[in-house]
């Protein structure tokens, strides 16, 4: 393996790690959205508040890590898709800010109103940011962001039909990862009841994203056919293949209310779906510019590849630390008594 391509491994599996986290983040706030008023939403929205209360600044490190290896190993395709791309990444950016501030404001209101007005940025946020996040992508994937800067068109670079499926599959795939996520948690913190209601939501979530899949490559054939082409064969079909047998895995195993294996084959069906792109485009990044091509030289790439090595060995094992302690059965007394009282007021 070349020092771009691990480069690139390593990029993607930040990449992964940050969809399968951050995207339950984002996921969480949309069953927030969808919870209902507020007396009869609450126990829905405590259980989501407990579940990423701890870790959704956490999460955020897998972005900055992404977009700070991007700029450092491929700069030439940071330039390319940050400029091309700066209206959608500028929602984006908003909405992050948006909802991270609105979810800690919620917590702290103490007034009805104050609360109603945060959640709704909160839920909002949650929504549009992971839209425009794949709608960035669909217009990466299909060639939209030839090399240089501004180069491509600014607006239908995101605002074509590839881009707008990706924008709801996103938006799909974040909302299964948390309701699968959380039928785990409502399950460890003894309220069945909230975990069943997940379960529902992760059943039907999880048939929208099949469906939404297929949409996609329906469209792919026609909007963007060399895409559909690639995805159809070699390593891409794998990942294919593997994304929608654990997908149908996953179904199976909600159906029998097995709540921690099906975490594993959820992230696992939404990973493949991920690294299908990946072997679809490889090597190419930009049109007409390979991974070699756009690559930073061979000292930067020795000395970013080496940093990252010695930060892995402080930040994994303190993350790890981190899920590892709120996910603990010893420290799930409060949460639960916080969600049962929820689940009392209304």
């Amino acid at each position: 393996m070349t020092l771009p391509d691990a480069a690139l491994a390593v990029l993607w599996a930040g990449l992964t790690l940050y969809v399968l986290f951050g995207g339950a983040d984002f996921g969480a706030g949309v069953w927030d959205l969808l919870a209902g008023r507020t007396e009869r939403g609450r126990p829905q929205r405590s259980l989501i508040e407990h579940a990423i209360g701890p870790v959704w600044e956490a999460n955020h490190v897998w972005l900055i890590f992404v977009v700070v290896l991007m700029w450092t190993a491929f700069p030439p395709v940071f330039a390319s898709v940050a400029s091309t791309m700066y209206v959608p990444l500028t929602l984006v950016a908003l909405g992050i800010i948006a909802r991270g501030a609105a979810f800690a404001f919620r917590k702290a209101s103490t007034t009805l109103p104050r609360q109603r007005l945060f959640g709704a940025t909160f839920a909002f946020s949650s929504v549009v940011t992971p839209f425009f996040l794949g709608a960035v992508a669909g217009g990466v994937a299909t060639g939209r962001v030839p090399s240089g800067i501004s180069a491509g068109d600014l607006l239908t670079a995101w605002a074509n039909p590839t881009s707008v499926v990706t924008g709801l599959l996103s938006v799909g795939t974040a909302a299964y990862l948390a309701a699968v996520y959380l039928t785990r948690d409502a399950q460890r913190l003894g309220h069945p009841e909230q975990a069943e209601a997940f379960r529902r939501r992760a059943l039907g979530s999880g048939v929208v994203v099949g469906v939404l899949a297929v949409l996609g490559l329906a469209v792919l054939h026609g909007d963007a056919p060399g895409v559909f082409k690639a995805l159809t064969g070699g390593w891409a079909l794998v990942f294919v293949v593997l994304s929608v047998a654990a997908g149908l895995v996953s179904l199976g195993l909600l159906v029998r209310r097995a709540y921690r294996a099906v975490r594993v084959t959820a992230a696992l069906a939404v990973a493949g779906l991920l690294w299908a792109w990946g072997a679809a485009q490889y090597p190419v990044l930009l049109p007409g510019a390979t991974v070699t091509d756009v690559a930073a030289t061979h000292a930067v790439l020795v000395a970013s590849l080496g940093a990252l090595g010695v930060g892995a060995l402080l930040v994994v094992p303190s993350l790890w630390w981190l899920y590892a302690t709120f996910q603990r059965e010893d420290g799930a007394e409060q949460s639960s008594r916080d969600v049962g009282e929820a689940s009392q007021h209304a």
